[in-house]
């Protein structure tokens, strides 16, 4: 199949909706099919993409007001362009919410099926930067969504908010953690040393640090005795947070086998972010042996199991976040029982098999088109 990915991120952007198409493509490429990428220019440009394993189409784009690390892309012709060029089977609308727009009024102008991916709780950020426009954010979902030809949606809980909001012809389809990278053999020694010279129980945070993550909610985990945080990212919340978070050990932007070794080195993993369509972070940290205490909402109630591979909590409730936590970190067996169960949990995950799946749904997909056409 010759297939378009249209996405409004991608490397060197770090962040759920970049990763999960680079790992598309390359799978797709491994399976003998023949994407192309199109995606915003980056804010160096339009230079070579060391890390695609397609071409990549750059669109021209522009930061975030206020969150310059996003990159927006501007009204183009190169999206139709690209897919007429590359006589596209199909078009992949990653996360389509500006960049995707345009894919998906591409595809219909050009009577191309489309299958769109929902990776982004666009109403929750809504809520949590203007306080209002949740439904807007909605009406935008279900607009963009019902024009295509099938909607997936990363987890259970997904899903269900596309379903009750209106969205049409909604299937499940999860994502692939790279459980070769993210091994719990990792674990350095050295490494726990350096972040936790006095031997504390090391408690990670891996993600964005922006307000709709709500890294402060370890704030209590941070006074707990034993305990070091150690937080790992970018964002425009650094600066509060380091006064949030005292004695939290931030690391900065880790990514690769530097951000898995970080992992496997953690006691506990803490995510802290209600908005969560799926998680990747805490598949990564299950794969890489390590429990997880995350909010009972959005993708986590998929990922972990309350109980056996960690514990979830209230969303938005920092006394159970610090409770979670401490209870696991004076019960280095259970810490140890869990992290073993998530591993195992995660080990069929690979891209391959998900991708897999993604490609069965191409398929799907383009038989109704033929059927449609009959």
């Amino acid at each position: 199949m010759r297939v378009v990915i249209v996405t409004e991120s991608f490397p060197p952007d770090v962040n759920g909706v970049a990763h999960c198409a680079l790992q598309t493509a390359r799978h797709l490429v491994d399976r003998g099919h023949a994407p192309l990428v199109v995606a915003p220019a980056t804010a160096a440009g339009t230079g070579p993409d060391a890390q695609a394993p397609c071409p990549v189409v750059r669109v021209p784009s522009i930061p975030l007001p206020g969150y310059p690390q996003v990159r927006v892309a501007l009204p183009s012709r190169r999206v139709a362009a690209a897919i007429t060029e590359h006589r596209a089977d199909i078009v992949h609308l990653a996360s389509p919410f500006v960049l995707g727009v345009r894919g998906m009024a591409a595809a219909a102008r050009l009577g191309i099926p489309a299958v769109a991916v929902y990776q982004t709780d666009l109403a929750g950020y809504a809520r949590t930067y203007i306080s209002a426009g949740e439904a807007t954010a909605w009406r935008r979902i279900r607009s963009v969504h019902a024009a295509a030809d099938r909607t997936l949606a990363p987890s259970s809980a997904a899903l269900h908010d596309l379903e009750a909001h209106g969205v049409p012809r909604v299937q499940l389809w999860p994502r692939g953690v790279d459980t070769v990278r993210f091994r719990p053999d990792l674990r350095d020694e050295a490494l726990r040393r350096e972040l936790a010279p006095n031997g504390e129980v090391i408690v990670g945070y891996v993600g964005r640090l922006a307000p709709e993550k709500h890294v402060e909610l370890l704030s209590g985990v941070c006074g707990l005795d034993g305990v070091r945080v150690v937080v790992v990212g970018d964002g425009p919340s650094h600066h509060t947070l380091t006064e949030a978070l005292p004695g939290a050990v931030f690391l900065g932007r880790r990514t690769g086998d530097e951000l898995a070794r970080i992992f496997a080195s953690l006691d506990v993993f803490a995510h802290t972010g209600p908005f969560e369509t799926f998680c990747q972070t805490v598949q990564e940290a299950m794969a890489s042996g390590v429990p997880v205490v995350a909010p009972a909402a959005g993708g986590p109630l998929d990922l972990v199991a309350h109980g056996r591979t960690g514990l979830l909590v209230p969303p938005g409730d920092a006394a159970a976040v610090r409770d979670a936590v401490g209870a696991l970190v004076s019960d280095p067996a259970q810490r140890a029982a869990y992290g073993a169960a998530a591993r195992a949990m995660v080990e069929g995950r690979t891209w391959a098999a998900v991708v897999d799946q993604l490609i069965g749904h191409y398929a799907d997909v383009l038989a109704a088109r033929k059927l449609v056409a009959a």
